[in-house]
């Protein structure tokens, strides 16, 4: 039976800190950031300054600095990552409505028909959950945004390019796994890529844009689902471990891959320097601990910077 957790005060919530070992210098500035923060999502970050899981004490040397600088970091991360994952999604938003729009119609009535999808079996009934959530959305959104609002009013319908707009990240990767192949393959184009990889990309890149929205740790993330071996682990050498790539496969390398694949050239320079600034960042505030540990937790081998030139 786990112990009931109580409340504990700020002084509380400093001497268990340091009852476990870590120093926590400037004791002021601490209990102003634990009581803006919360104690227990920067307890989160622990994990890599302990001695062990087990005995649950810091290593020697190990301050409260470092731990608050490693939670700063990963929010820094998440908010690029949001960012370049919003990019992203309204990239394939417009791609998607444009590409469906020009070959089954700008209505409702012409888009949503289920001869337009995947006559795979298997998949009857996911076609139907899709398009039905696709119609709940412009039920939900006809009298609540603005632009669906402007076209039911005034034309009657609601262009692909206007529903696009309300839909999840979620319901654009399901949309995608319904599509008829040659659709799929059109789409998929766009970015160079093969109907598979887009098939494991999407979702993957829908749980990190929730994990980002809702604010969760991100940086020692690992995702269900890998993605598919490609010529960018091979390009950056990286390790292998079992025939098993070590790096950029569930982690948040595997992320920066997809990213790789899926921004124009501009923004994924963009988002290497922005990583790199924060790394480096980080970097000048660790002292019991190297940045390659943190490194290793993000899944980012030691060359990570070099995608940029693959």
């Amino acid at each position: 039976m786990s112990r009931v957790k109580q409340f504990m005060t700020i002084d509380e919530q400093v001497e268990i800190l340091k009852d476990k070992g870590l120093s926590i210098g400037d004791e002021e500035r601490t209990k102003k950031i634990l009581l803006r923060e919360n104690y227990f999502f920067i307890n989160g970050y622990r994990h890599v300054f302990l001695k062990d899981n087990n005995e649950k004490r810091f290593i020697e040397g190990a301050t409260f600095s470092e731990l608050y600088a490693l939670f700063v970091f990963d929010r820094n991360i998440r908010n690029i990552m949001f960012k370049y994952l919003l990019i992203v999604e309204n990239n394939l938003k417009s791609i998607f409505s444009y590409h469906l729009s020009s070959k089954y119609g700008y209505k409702e009535k012409e888009y949503l028909k289920l001869s337009n999808f995947t006559t795979d079996i298997t998949k009857h009934r996911q076609v139907a959950d899709v398009i039905n959530k696709m119609k709940r959305q412009i039920r939900v959104n006809a009298k609540q945004h603005v632009a669906t609002l402007h076209y039911l009013t005034n034309y009657g319908y609601i262009p692909m390019w206007i529903l696009v707009k309300v839909l999840s990240f979620g319901i654009i990767s399901e949309l995608y796994m319904i599509l008829k192949y040659e659709d799929k393959k059109a789409i998929a184009s766009y970015y160079g890529i093969d109907v598979e990889d887009l098939s494991i990309f999407l979702p993957i890149m829908s749980n990190y844009r929730n994990l980002c929205a809702h604010e969760d740790i991100l940086y020692d993330y690992k995702t269900q689902r890998s993605i598919p071996n490609n010529k960018y682990h091979e390009g950056l050498n990286i390790i292998k471990d079992n025939d098993e790539y070590i790096y950029g496969k569930n982690d948040l390398y595997s992320l920066v891959i997809m990213f790789k694949y899926m921004l124009s050239e501009d923004d994924f320079r963009l988002l290497i320097y922005e990583l790199g600034y924060e790394i480096d960042i980080l970097n000048g505030k660790l002292a019991s601990i190297k940045i390659n540990k943190i490194l290793n937790k993000i899944g980012f081998p030691e060359n990570w910077r070099e995608i940029l030139e693959l």
